[in-house]
């Protein structure tokens, strides 16, 4: 069998984990053994912080909710139980949002919100 020469590849591959590994600190974006840990790590907690992100904006928008309903003598928990019964399937993110731009429009929903409570 002929020899295999693998220089090209190895270099490449080196080169690519240390372009991924740029703006790491110290050994971690020079070292070729400490680069590759460091984009293992980072790799995994870009991944599990993807989720967290989503986590946290939606409790963002229960605060936001909690805050807004308080002026209209409610509770969040009362809201969204009140929301349910008069079938308005609005999300988190869209009422957050209502609640801070369009005060009008919100106040209209915990109206009807409140009659679906009283019945």
């Amino acid at each position: 069998m002929p020899r295999v020469k693998r220089g090209v590849m190895h270099s490449k591959r080196r080169k690519n984990l240390l372009k991924t590994t740029k703006g790491f600190q110290r050994g971690r974006k020079k070292l070729i053994k400490l680069a590759k840990t460091a984009a293992v790590k980072a790799g995994a907690n870009a991944y599990k912080d993807r989720k967290v992100k989503k986590r946290t904006a939606r409790a963002l928008w229960q605060v936001r909710l909690n805050a807004a309903v308080r002026a209209y003598d409610l509770s969040y928990s009362k809201f969204i139980a009140g929301l349910k019964a008069a079938k308005i399937e609005l999300d988190r993110k869209v009422l957050s949002e209502l609640a801070q731009k369009d005060t009008k429009a919100f106040a209209k929903i915990v109206e009807k919100v409140k009659t679906a409570i009283a019945k």
